[in-house]
């Protein structure tokens, strides 16, 4: 199976703190290889095996303390 590299805008980080907080939650999806997230930017590039769930990440998100705003 091939790998997707999707990137998201999330809203409310500011800081390393707020990267490792995301990167931790969005990481733990099934499927998701990689993520890389930039306070600077406010994207999250999530790598992952296929098509990644757009709802899952957002509730990984959520669940960080952060918005996803959408596909960047």
């Amino acid at each position: 199976m091939s790998t997707v590299t999707t990137t998201y805008k999330v809203s409310g980080m500011t800081c390393g703190h707020c990267e490792g907080a995301v990167t931790t939650e969005v990481s733990a999806i099934d499927g998701v290889t990689d993520v890389k997230a930039v306070a600077a930017t406010g994207l999250v590039t999530v790598t992952s095996t296929g098509e990644p769930d757009d709802e899952a990440v957002r509730a990984a998100v959520d669940e960080a303390g952060y918005e996803l705003v959408g596909r960047a």
